[in-house]
């Protein structure tokens, strides 16, 4: 299993997984235009492509969801009420293209097996995936306002990890922001601080954990090297140890082999 991570961040969301036999996007919250672009940095194709699972229904991460599947022909995965509140946002797909995927269900695709868990964030049904092929699995958790225990368990032990530290606090508590918007970041359906998704990471982590990716950084409430300090202390507080990688808008990351 390879991946890279073509976008992450408040603009725009989307990550490419490929195997021997499937090639995947999970979400496309950036232009087709983009996407297109970021898959030729690292010399793949949008034609190639086989489906596109969504984790909700917001902009950022459905933006060009609609466009590249009608253009590729593309399957589409989401659970229902996702379907339910991205269907008019996206445009119109065949039946053939629209394919449900429930919440905390597993999913054989191909020679992938996916597994959606359920997030806490303010959309209609959010959920978050788990891919293995083999003994290697990674994990995307990103929007979500915390990590359960429960869900901390089902993604304990991954190769590698896509986790959000969304925002410095005390940036956001000071920053130009509404206060409805600061309460709406800072709730159980928000995002990840960034000391929050660096305890996650330290918590899930074992010994097989080889990669941490550092996504969905907020532009206007975080800084990027902040964001890395805060991650490298927290580890080195648990004694964990991974390659730490950071991420960033229209900025696709090198092809990582698990």
């Amino acid at each position: 299993m390879q991946l890279s991570v073509l976008s992450s961040g408040s603009e725009g969301n989307s990550l490419y997984i490929e195997s021997d036999k499937k090639k995947i996007l999970i979400d496309a919250g950036l232009s087709g235009k983009k996407i297109e672009n970021l898959l030729a940095n690292i010399d793949r194709q949008a034609s190639d492509l086989d489906a596109i699972f969504v984790t909700h229904e917001h902009t950022d991460h459905i933006k060009a969801v609609g466009v590249l599947a009608r253009r590729y022909g593309l399957e589409v995965y989401a659970n229902a009420k996702t379907w339910q509140a991205m269907n008019a946002k996206i445009g119109q797909l065949s039946v053939e293209q629209k394919c449900e995927f429930p919440e905390n269900k597993c999913l054989t695709f191909g020679d992938l097996d996916i597994e959606s868990i359920c997030t806490s964030h303010d959309a209609a049904s959010p959920q978050m995936y788990k891919v293995m092929q083999n003994d290697k699995s990674f994990v995307i958790l990103t929007d979500t306002g915390y990590c359960s225990q429960k869900v901390l368990g089902k993604i304990t032990g991954a190769d590698a990890y896509l986790i959000e530290l969304n925002h410095d606090i005390a940036t956001l508590r000071t920053g130009r922001y509404s206060w409805s918007l600061k309460q709406r970041i800072l709730s159980d359906y928000g995002h990840l601080s960034n000391e929050d998704g660096a305890l996650v990471a330290a918590q899930a982590m074992t010994d097989c954990t080889k990669h941490i990716f550092i996504g969905h950084r907020s532009k206007e409430n975080n800084l990027k090297d902040l964001a890395h300090q805060v991650m490298i202390q927290t580890l080195n507080r648990y004694q964990k140890k991974a390659i730490v990688h950071d991420t960033d808008i229209d900025c696709a990351t090198k092809m990582l082999t698990l």
